[in-house]
């Protein structure tokens, strides 16, 4: 697992997160959604494990849940997992900011 740095400071991840709720990434050939939910910045795969739909063109629920754009299937930002099990469970990232960067590892 390596640790690669996304933004310079948290204060820099935190303007752009004030204009949009999702950034994507592409890490190497790994697709990564970041989002951005009460505060905290969670990574997600932005490839839906159910038919590949781009989740960074989803939105996000009250319940801090990630929804498919394509068939609205619903994943906790938190552990990944789909709230009605029809599908694998999504691939989540560690997020980590200090005085250095906000790093994502993957």
């Amino acid at each position: 697992m390596k640790r690669v740095k996304v933004f310079e400071s948290l204060d820099k991840a935190q303007d752009i997160f004030g204009v949009k709720s999702f950034v994507k990434l592409v890490i190497g050939k790994t697709e990564i959604c970041l989002v951005k939910f009460e505060n905290h910045i969670y990574a997600v795969s932005d490839i839906c494990p159910h038919q590949y739909e781009n989740l960074s063109k989803g939105q996000v629920t009250a319940y801090g849940e990630i929804v498919c754009p394509l068939h609205f299937y619903r994943f906790s930002l938190k552990t990944g997992s789909e709230c009605l099990n029809r599908t694998k469970d999504l691939k989540t990232f560690r997020v980590r900011a200090d005085q250095s960067g906000l790093f994502v590892y993957c």
